[in-house]
């Protein structure tokens, strides 16, 4: 399946909840993966993003829904990179 990688930042509102609600970060993951993901690996993380999640996905369609959904909803702002394998990327130069 492919892998994704999903740059997370919360806005106010976000950490906000985050802060009243810690597992509401678990909750959100449920989410994802009900949308049709599933979660490898993730992050908290300091800097310009709060969050890294490494995720394998059916297809960008897919990844493409949970970014929008997630969203929508005003707290978090996404950025959705697709992930290539160092060997299979190397496989491919050939």
């Amino acid at each position: 399946m492919p892998t994704y990688i999903l740059l997370s930042s919360l806005n106010p509102g976000g950490l906000e909840t985050l802060k009243e609600r810690p597992d509401r970060l678990k909750e959100v993951n449920q989410e994802l993966e009900r949308m049709g993901a599933k979660i490898k690996e993730q992050y908290a993380v300091l800097g310009p993003f709060d969050f890294v999640t490494i995720l394998e996905a059916p297809d960008n369609e897919t990844v493409a829904k949970i970014s929008v959904g997630m969203g929508a909803r005003g707290t978090v702002r996404i950025q959705t990179l697709a992930a290539i394998p160092v060997e299979s990327f190397i496989e491919s130069l050939r």
